[in-house]
């Protein structure tokens, strides 16, 4: 399957140094695109904007998903007019972006992005701290160094991102060939990838999620740099990383995003502490995960709600018995030592990845019942029963088992208890005997009550 994703064919595209000054146009009788297609708040945002007399276009994401077949999720709009501008047009519209402005129009629920049309640094703009910036490895910090069409087109990442469709007159221009690339399927940085890279390193994550989003294949030569330059994610904030894992993981192809993050040695950099893991225990560690992001790609194509606390969970876990253990060995309670092993690991990610405290709650009470599900005699079966986060802290038991880890039946157990009834419960409890006080083992083997064992309850994701 990566394979497929890493391809070797490369046809004559402009470089860096030879851009494409005039677009290929594509006329209304060439392609398939429809203006009833797009957003009629969009399109109207574009032809108030040629009215006032600035150039304006729909581009990237929906012109390109529309040309698949794809249902956009939102429409962006580039324009030559200034965001100060923009919003002088527009009484709904907000600047926002310091790094690098845009303007947000406002349409109800409906938001439009407006963006003005951006072009290369130079060493005049880089004088202006207020325009451009770059650090040292060449990560841009700021970029508000605007203009012309041509100029942005080659400024945009990749060059199925940079097609400019006009709802006026319904033409499509393409700068950079990314008609060609769509229709072959393939994923190609415009200009040199290192550079490319350098200048924004989230660019890779990008790569990685629209080839697994879009079953695409990854040009040979905007692959090939990509994991001697991975450690550059470190320098991306935290707060934007956790935004990037979020498209890559919930978007529907999480678990193939993952292949291909291990693969690129992507996945090191935003989960140092799980890339160990999967270095030390590989089989499990890779188990867990995928079956962790396969369990979530079936939800959203199912239009089933997810949430990020049970996939960090499960992302981080495997990191998670080593510690714990460490600790126990120290003298540590187990309870306290699950704690204490939580606390630390998720600091140590969250300096990586920004997880909000509304996540990494969730992500302990998940893994602290993995501590106490195996704790049953008396009425404590009752009372984790009746936990908010019992269905969670079960669902992920299911998925540790489906991994390969060894519960003696653990998960069997709380499965035949939910479906018993007051006194099959009973018995039950009596069956753990003493012997269950305090330790992790399940009970002896018992026959089932009968029903179908439940798999990974929406509990777990609501």
């Amino acid at each position: 399957m990566l394979k497929k994703l890493f391809q070797s064919f490369r046809p004559p595209v402009p470089g860096p140094h030879h851009r494409r000054t005039t677009p290929e146009v594509i006329n209304k009788s060439q392609h398939s695109l429809q203006r009833h297609q797009f957003s009629r708040h969009a399109v109207n945002i574009v032809e108030r904007l040629q009215s006032a007399g600035y150039q304006a276009y729909l581009v990237g994401g929906c012109v390109r998903d529309l040309m698949l077949g794809i249902t956009p999720k939102d429409f962006d709009v580039a324009t030559s007019a200034t965001p100060e501008q923009v919003r002088a047009e527009f009484r709904n519209a907000r600047i926002i972006g310091r790094r690098f402005k845009l303007v947000h129009v406002h349409f109800g629920r409906e938001i439009i992005e407006v963006a003005t049309f951006r072009a290369h640094h130079s060493e005049d703009d880089q004088g202006d701290s207020h325009r451009s910036s770059h650090n040292a490895s060449g990560r841009i910090l700021r970029d508000n160094v605007y203009g012309t069409l041509e100029e942005d087109a080659q400024r945009r990442d990749f060059t199925i991102n940079a097609l400019y469709y006009d709802p006026v007159s319904e033409r499509i221009l393409d700068y950079a060939n990314g008609v060609h690339d769509i229709r072959n399927r393939l994923l190609r940085l415009i200009g040199d990838p290192t550079h490319r890279y350098q200048e924004d390193p989230v660019r890779m994550l990008r790569a990685v999620r629209f080839a697994a989003k879009l079953d695409f294949g990854i040009e040979k030569h905007t692959v090939q740099p990509v994991r001697e330059l991975a450690p550059l994610l470190r320098e991306i904030p935290p707060a934007r990383l956790f935004e990037e894992s979020l498209k890559l993981f919930l978007s529907g192809q999480g678990a193939i995003a993952f292949e291909m993050l291990v693969d690129l040695q992507l996945f090191e950099p935003l989960f140092p502490a799980s890339a160990h893991a999967l270095d030390e225990r590989p089989t499990y560690t890779h188990t867990l995960i995928s079956q962790a992001l396969h369990n979530t790609d079936l939800r959203v194509k199912q239009g089933k709600p997810v949430t990020p606390a049970f996939l960090f969970a499960a992302l981080l876990w495997p990191a998670l018995p080593a510690r714990v253990l460490h600790l126990q060995a120290q003298g540590v309670p187990p309870i306290p030592a699950m704690n204490g092993a939580a606390h630390d690991l998720i600091a140590e990610q969250c300096a990586r990845i920004a997880i909000p405290r509304r996540f990494t709650l969730p992500i302990r009470e998940i893994w602290d019942m993995q501590e106490r599900l195996p704790r049953r005699s008396g009425k404590r079966a009752d009372v984790l029963l009746d936990n908010p986060r019992f269905r969670a802290g079960y669902d992920f038991l299911l998925l540790r088992e489906s991994a390969g880890e060894e519960t003696d039946e653990l998960g069997q157990w709380w499965t035949d208890y939910q479906d018993a009834n007051d006194s099959e419960r009973r018995e039950m409890i009596r069956e753990l005997g003493s012997r269950d006080e305090g330790s992790s083992a399940g009970p002896r083997k018992r026959k089932r009550s009968g029903g179908k064992r439940k798999r990974g309850g929406d509990e777990a994701f609501e």
